[in-house]
């Protein structure tokens, strides 16, 4: 049964390699050509996600971009954090002081409990430390715990600007607007400040590219005239929330038709769909005929996330065989791909 699914994925990457030699040129590659090699939250596989060193050592690696999640704080200061929630990412709830913060919120319709960047300042947040979210996965990460703070999208701008002085290439942030829907309702919109940083740095088309599942956030910084790349991500189930909200009934399924690919293509560069919704489909081929270059998301080492033909022993955290899933998605002609493990990509990049 593997062998078979394995045939057949790889006969569908034969079947969209052709298309794939008309996609739009991609933007800034990483040394020696090929889809571009985006840090995931850094080099989350091995550093705790959204801190100094897990983005450090993702371009020490060779990663071309790096990916910055964005919430405010209280006091509207763009953070990064996967979540708003923050639980699982920092030592939060070692601190006495903030015991009273704890809450439950309903974020994007779904009910949230614990500690939302929203209610602390900056000042406050920075005396946190980072943690490894994934500790049953990723044991070994573990032993950075609380050493590194929580970093403004300023600090990871800096830094990336730092890193490509050292490493002599260009080093582009991707950040991402997390709910910007929920965030604006509270009167801390995320599209103000960002455009503003962007303006600030004056990063261009080669430093950044937003991403953002939510179209609305998309076409708020489009509207702005940046001059910087936009990227549609898109989800496995449902539609975007900003669209939930309004009572447009349009799922990322539709939105990832060829009809729904022309509308995207007004007003973004990317989509960037979830690797499962690649495989087997024409979704490259689709993509680069409405103009769009296309990079899935998340690759990652472990085989509990390798489909069951790259898996190898028992172990659901044990390393499969990431070096042939990479392989397969570049023969179908991607663009670029969001990795945990930045390394492992350039690897297969040059393979």
């Amino acid at each position: 049964m593997h062998l078979r699914r394995r045939s057949l994925l790889l006969a569908a990457a034969a079947g969209t390699a052709t298309a794939a030699t008309a996609a739009p040129a991609a933007a800034e590659p990483g040394k020696g050509g090929g889809p571009i090699v985006i840090g995931h939250r850094g080099a989350a596989g091995w550093r705790p996600e959204h801190t100094a060193p897990s983005y450090t050592y993702a371009v020490q690696t060779g990663a071309d971009w790096i990916e910055p999640d964005l919430v405010p704080t209280k006091d509207h200061v763009l953070v990064v954090r996967h979540e708003n929630e923050i639980s699982q990412t920092t030592d939060v709830a070692r601190h006495p002081e903030f015991a009273d913060r704890r809450t439950t919120k309903t974020v994007d319709g779904r009910p949230v409990t614990g500690w939302f960047t929203e209610d602390f300042t900056l000042a406050e947040l920075k005396t946190l430390r980072a943690v490894e979210r994934l500790p049953a996965v990723r044991n070994r990460n573990t032993v950075f715990d609380g050493r590194a703070e929580i970093m403004t999208f300023q600090e990871v701008v800096d830094l990336g600007r730092r890193l490509s002085r050292e490493h002599g290439r260009t080093i582009a942030v991707f950040p991402e607007t997390k709910h910007p829907t929920y965030f604006r309702s509270l009167g801390l919109p995320l599209e103000p400040k960002l455009t503003a940083a962007i303006r600030r740095n004056r990063l261009g088309r080669r430093e950044c590219v937003v991403q953002s599942f939510e179209p609305t956030s998309l076409k708020r910084i489009a509207a702005e005239r940046l001059g910087v790349p936009l990227w549609q991500a898109l989800g496995t189930t449902g539609g975007p929330y900003d669209l939930v909200a309004a009572g447009d009934p349009t799922t990322y399924k539709d939105m990832m038709s060829p009809a729904g690919l022309a509308r995207i293509a007004a007003y973004a560069d990317w989509i960037g769909p979830d690797k499962s919704s690649v495989a087997g489909t024409s979704l490259v081929a689709d993509a680069h005929a409405a103009g769009l270059r296309i990079g899935p998301y998340t690759f990652r080492a472990e085989n509990q996330f390798l489909p069951p033909e790259f898996r190898h022993g028992s172990g659901a955290n044990d390393f499969g065989d990431a070096f042939a899933e990479y392989a397969l998605y570049y023969r179908m002609g991607v663009d670029a791909v969001v990795t945990d493990f930045p390394d492992l990509a350039v690897i297969a990049r040059r393979s």
